[in-house]
């Protein structure tokens, strides 16, 4: 066994660590200018939706895709649409959230059933994972801490009890996935004293 051998090791864990980085600040930044720029963001989360269910309707009359795939896969877009109506405003316990979590399972495993049984080159595979499954599922994950900075407007309140402002306020602490990141940057990444002179 060579040195080179041993450092090419050492350097793939360096790899590893810089791409890593590299995605937990592009998320950051993305989950930062959802929070900014919502109906910008709603409008290109529904472009995308869009845009999977004209891939889906291509599929049916251009490849040989099962009709369960494309079925539930459209099926997932619909849940993803009525849950863009309601957007930023996502409520974990609804039918649409759970029903779109439901199909991305359903349609990962009917995907992984039909790509093991027949052949495909591997970058058609990712498109279709990437483009038909991950792209808006990805794109709502991101934005679901533009929930905790929107002022509130109008809420459905199943109690009924409080008014917009005492039920936006009454929540509590935040907990979407900048608080995430701003809460690890806090902990984990050490900080400055500043000095005084």
């Amino acid at each position: 066994m060579s040195f080179l051998y041993i450092l090419s090791w050492v350097s793939t864990v360096i790899h590893i660590v810089f791409i890593t980085i590299s995605i937990a600040a592009g998320l950051y930044y993305i989950a930062e200018l959802v929070e900014e720029y919502t109906q910008t963001a709603r409008k290109v989360i529904t472009m995308m939706i869009s845009a999977t269910v004209f891939v889906y309707i291509m599929f049916i009359f251009f490849d040989n895709l099962p009709w369960k795939m494309i079925l539930c896969g459209l099926a997932a877009q619909m849940f993803h649409g009525i849950i863009m109506s309601n957007f930023p405003f996502i409520r974990f316990i609804s039918v649409p959230f759970a029903g779109a979590i439901v199909l991305l399972i359903i349609n990962h495993m009917l995907a992984f059933q039909y790509f093991t049984s027949y052949y495909y080159p591997f970058l058609q595979i990712l498109a279709y994972f990437t483009i038909c499954l991950w792209l808006v599922p990805f794109a709502l994950f991101v934005s679901l801490s533009a929930n905790d900075n929107v002022l509130p407007t109008t809420v459905n309140d199943s109690m009924g009890s409080q008014d917009v402002v005492t039920n936006y306020f009454s929540r509590g602490k935040k907990q979407g996935l900048l608080s995430l990141f701003n809460y690890a940057k806090d902990s984990l990444l050490p900080t400055r004293n500043k000095k005084s002179f």
